[in-house]
């Protein structure tokens, strides 16, 4: 049992170094984030059957027509709000928790919100059991954010608005960054970066032409 254990193991390590060097060739540079990144145990996250396939770049099912996005997007849009370590962030669209996971090891408190009681549940839990203390879950609309909480320093979506919630906008804080895939599923979608400059003023940056699932 110890020594498939240590197969185990070893085929786990292999398979998040190669991850790695792939986000480095894509270049995803800054240390802190490949740090976090390797240090994020992404099997946890993804659905037993798929534990074999957790560091490879695609994104993978969750269940409830919902999927872990793959390792680089996650990197990217992470990389694009420029962390820093005191940081508030609401994430939109919990669905595993590993992004949330990601986020909470670059920012002081990390408030996520998941809409499939199931998905918020086993996300929950999951962040407990791994200790990411400062993670805090709800379950709710999407759309309406924590308006409690706010205002935030970042956000992000990981689940596509056809177009952008204004309750979420209102949320983030002046200089704020919120990052998001906006667009039909039907049709495409646009990786865009919203800097607010002023009360209802943003600077709005597309970035990559993506595919997430729909904002439900």
């Amino acid at each position: 049992m110890m020594h498939l254990t240590q197969n185990n193991d070893e085929r786990l390590t292999q398979a998040r170094e190669h991850m790695l060097r792939q986000l480095r060739e894509r270049d995803i540079t800054d240390t802190r984030i490949l740090e976090v990144f390797q240090s994020v145990p992404r099997e946890s996250f993804v659905l037993p059957q798929d534990a074999g396939s957790a560091y490879e770049d695609y994104p993978l099912p969750i269940g409830f027509g919902q999927t872990i996005s793959q390792p680089y997007i996650v990197a990217y849009m992470v990389s694009k709000l420029r962390l820093k370590p005191s940081d508030r962030v609401l994430e939109i669209g919990t669905g595993s928790g590993y992004a949330a996971a990601i986020i909470s090891k670059l920012a002081a408190k990390v408030f996520t919100v998941e809409v499939v009681p199931e998905l918020y549940e086993r996300a929950k839990a999951t962040l407990k059991k791994l200790h990411y203390t400062n993670v805090i879950c709800y379950l709710r609309d999407g759309r309406q954010g924590i308006p409690e909480e706010a205002p935030f320093d970042k956000i992000m979506l990981s689940a596509a608005p056809e177009q952008m919630p204004s309750t979420l906008l209102d949320q983030l804080k002046l200089g704020g960054l919120l990052i998001a895939p906006v667009g039909s599923i039907k049709l495409f979608q646009q990786l865009r970066l919203y800097e607010k400059t002023g009360p209802e003023k943003y600077k709005e940056t597309d970035l990559l032409d993506v595919s997430f699932v729909e904002m439900v």
